[in-house]
């Protein structure tokens, strides 16, 4: 069987899939440790055995935020904090006694999504998370697109496509740099935008309901998100040009996001017409750990 193990900061699951037909075996899901390494990759390697069972055939896939260094393998630009500078391939390795892929949680949706999901016809699939972090994976013909680098797909890290406004000259991702995509089309950046402009607190969905309610505040404040989010998706179309964007992660069930972006995009392209098709991810909040077992 297929492992696949999605390494969230909250939260972590495990599948397993049958190495011919892709059918799902088993899967297990468990509330992560808070802050502790070590316990953090004990629970990460009792999951695995628990998933497995009896079956010694395996193979393990991981899914995880941020990226490995490509000389130190070192975990870096990870938004949990406790995973950050550590050599997560190795000590896992070292305690199941057998190889382990690891991958970008948004490669892992990216890859999932064009094998068996909502990319499977096209032949190129640029797939997007937005969730409580933004980052992206590419794919081409089946295969996970990885650079000398590690970085395919940090689109979240990079500047939102200006001209940049005053609020987005001013904010700053956790790692200290400013205006980066991640701090505008995350959950968590929508409800900072809804807290400036409003100086209320709202959860993402709070937010969401109130746009749909017809609250003209929240109008406004939403306009505002699908243009930088327009804005955002252009920087990737202008270079790549995929056959197809999959939205996996909390905010891809604004179901206005799909008829919004392709609106708001044509402004910031290198063409007058827009026929990318944006879509959701079929697996849904499935993808990354499915896609993590695909790593093999």
């Amino acid at each position: 069987m297929k492992i696949g193990l999605d390494w969230g900061g909250t939260k972590l699951e495990a599948i397993a899939l049958d190495t011919i037909t892709n059918e799902e075996l088993a899967r297990n899901r468990i509330d992560s440790p808070k802050d502790d390494y070590q316990k953090i990759l004990n629970a990460v390697c009792g999951l695995i055995s628990d998933t497995a069972g009896q079956t010694k055939d395996i193979t393990v896939g991981i899914g995880m935020p941020g990226s490995l260094h490509p000389k130190t393998g070192l975990v870096q630009v990870s938004n949990t904090k406790a995973l950050e500078g550590q050599n997560v391939k190795k000590d896992l390795e070292e305690k199941l006694g057998f190889e382990v892929k690891i991958a970008n949680d948004a490669d892992c949706l990216a890859l999932s999504e064009a094998i068996d999901g909502a990319g499977k016809d096209f032949n190129s699939v640029f797939a997007v998370i937005l969730g409580t972090g933004v980052g992206a994976g590419y794919v081409v013909n089946k295969q996970l697109v990885v650079g000398p680098n590690k970085l395919t797909g940090e689109w979240g890290q990079n500047p939102i496509p200006g001209p940049m406004d005053d609020y987005e000259k001013s904010v700053k991702r956790h790692c200290g740099r400013v205006g980066a995509i991640e701090v505008f089309l995350s959950g968590p950046g929508l409800e900072s935008w809804y807290e400036f402009k409003t100086k209320f607190k709202k959860s993402s969905r709070e937010v969401v309901d109130l746009y749909r309610s017809g609250d003209e505040e929240a109008k406004e404040i939403m306009s505002v998100y699908f243009e930088r989010t327009a804005r955002a998706f252009s920087s990737f179309v202008n270079i790549l040009d995929p056959d197809v964007i999959v939205c996996g992660g909390g905010m891809s069930d604004v179901d206005e996001l799909y008829n919004e972006i392709p609106k708001n995009i044509i402004p910031y392209l290198a063409s007058d017409i827009f026929l990318t098709p944006i879509v959701k991810a079929q697996h849904g909040s499935s993808s990354g750990v499915r896609g993590a077992a695909h790593l093999w």
